[in-house]
């Protein structure tokens, strides 16, 4: 194996941002088409694509995590004022920005309810209610304040082979019987209505956060785990996609994509592996010293910015001329929709960027 004596231009983390992303802006658009009613045809289309594309917070979180450790590798709890600060600029501003863009400019894209007073406004704006892609940033936030953990087990569990064994297995059967949990009070439960919000609760994605982080402290022995057993892992994608698949069916028509959630095991299994093949790929183009590493390490600094807008430009596109197109022609709304959401989602991203270091430089602030 080849040994990298310098940072790559792009990482697995960068690689898992922007396919999910990029994946997240279809889920958006496939649910917009799906209310215009098309036919049962296109319904089950339309579900089998977002079956397809249902990665996109478990990849993320890996992503973020794989990346933050590779970073920080040495961090400890003296270093999280510091680091706090840098997300608090890169990630909790442009959060705040958005959110109060969507409470105040778009307020029909809230979720469960409408804001009517200071109170509700102020709850729908740390709850992810916003906006539909907003209940991420409730969670994802969770992870990046509870750093510090994850920079100790990351150390602690690979310290010996029997503390890193172990360390995955809880993971791995503690998470599954929150799944459990989930599919018997939550989803169709007694408790649907009132615990909802536990689906962005950090928990419902702790496996791929420590996941993440383990990856990097073992991506010597991952690189070639994944070398070796990437077609058994693409069989299994194959698989557990074929499984959510028929589990959506089951519920017939009209399509709902709400039954295609995340904490299901067969979504869980889909999801790693999706998260495997990236990675796979990932280390692949870095040991070659691809010519996409440095595209994708411009799109993964970008990623999440993008990701925060892509409604408002959807919503955007989808006044001006997407709801009319749906109506007729869905599939191609699709992917009109989608292509220039997801270029005016990295564009704004860039510009918006670029614009604010260059105030900021102007006025030395």
């Amino acid at each position: 194996m080849t040994t990298r004596t310098t940072p790559p231009a792009a990482d697995v983390g960068d690689y898992m941002k922007v396919f999910a992303c990029t994946a997240v802006m279809m889920q958006t658009v496939l649910s917009l088409v799906l209310k215009t009613g098309p036919s049962l045809a296109t319904q089950s289309g339309i579900g089998i694509v977002y079956n397809l594309v249902k990665y996109t917070a478990p990849a993320f979180i890996f992503g973020i995590l794989f990346s933050t450790i590779r970073t920080h590798e040495n961090a400890h709890l003296s270093d999280y004022g510091g680091y706090m600060s840098k997300q608090f600029s890169a990630l909790f501003v442009p959060t705040f920005w958005w959110t109060l863009a969507y409470l105040l400019i778009m307020p029909n894209v809230q979720q469960v309810n409408h804001y009517h007073n200071l109170g509700s406004f102020l709850w729908h704006f740390i709850n992810g209610n916003a906006a539909p892609h907003l209940w991420y940033n409730t969670m994802m936030l969770q992870f990046i304040i509870l750093m510090p953990f994850f920079w100790w087990l990351s150390r602690w569990a690979v310290k010996s082979t029997h503390r890193l064994y172990g360390t995955l297995l809880v993971t791995t059967i503690g998470y599954f019987i929150w799944l459990f949990f989930y599919d018997h009070f939550v989803f169709y439960g007694p408790q649907m209505q009132h615990w909802y919000l536990l689906d962005r609760f950090f928990v419902s994605f702790i496996i791929y956060g420590i996941f993440g982080s383990l990856a990097w402290k073992k991506h010597h022995q991952l690189e070639n785990l994944l070398r070796r057993f990437w077609g058994i892992i693409a069989i299994i994608l194959v698989g557990t996609f074929i499984w959510t698949n028929l589990e959506l069916k089951s519920f017939g028509h009209p399509v709902n994509l709400a039954n295609a959630i995340y904490y299901k095991p067969s979504m869980t299994l889909y999801a790693l592996a999706i998260i495997g093949l990236v990675a796979a790929l990932a280390f692949l183009n870095i040991c070659q010293h691809s010519r996409v590493l440095q595209p994708m390490h411009f799109l993964a600094t970008y990623a999440y910015r993008a990701y925060l807008s892509n409604v408002f430009w959807l919503q955007v596109i989808w006044r001006i001329f997407g709801n009319s197109l749906s109506n007729n022609h869905p599939v191609w709304a699709i992917i009109c929709c989608y292509i220039l959401t997801w270029t005016l989602a990295f564009t704004s991203a860039y510009v918006f960027h670029v614009s604010w270091f260059a105030v900021k430089h102007k006025f030395n602030f």
